[in-house]
């Protein structure tokens, strides 16, 4: 499972120019899924993600996590996370999950984070969407559950 989260101080997901889902301070989070991901790859990436310290304390050093300073996810399922480019010009994306288990894993993320007393808002999962934002810093991360 591989998440890209990037800090940030608004953003907005729309689908055929209508939000679906929207919030200030926090980080967008783009979720891919590949096919062997567990439920212990969603943990491990949960728990990265409410506890990474890049938000600033009172001195300005990235010092506070999601869960210190009160902050929101935009959850983005993003199958093109497992694009390989390696070979020609065309993003190969085999490594990517099935819709049916990738929705599910993305679902399952969505409610850990929930269950960690974190604000989540979504995006639709298979729609061609639109996301903008307020990358903050910019700070951009990737998480990947084969770090672990």
């Amino acid at each position: 499972m591989r998440v890209v989260l990037q800090r940030t101080t608004a953003a907005e997901v729309t689908v055929s120019g209508n939000a679906v889902g929207k919030i200030k301070h926090g980080f967008v989070a783009l979720v891919g899924v590949t096919h062997d991901d567990t439920e212990e790859d969603i943990n491990y990436l949960v728990n990265k993600t409410v506890n990474l310290r890049v938000f600033e304390d009172e001195n300005n050093k990235m010092n506070l996590s999601l869960k210190d300073v009160g902050g929101s996810i935009l959850s983005v399922s993003q199958f093109t996370l497992y694009g390989d480019c390696k070979k020609g010009r065309r993003p190969n994306f085999m490594q990517a999950a099935k819709p049916d288990f990738a929705e599910e894993m993305y679902e399952k993320w969505n409610e850990k984070l929930r269950l960690e007393g974190i604000h989540v808002e979504t995006g639709q999962f298979g729609a061609m969407m639109d996301v903008s934002l307020t990358n903050a810093g910019p700070v951009t991360i990737l998480l990947d559950s084969t770090d672990k």
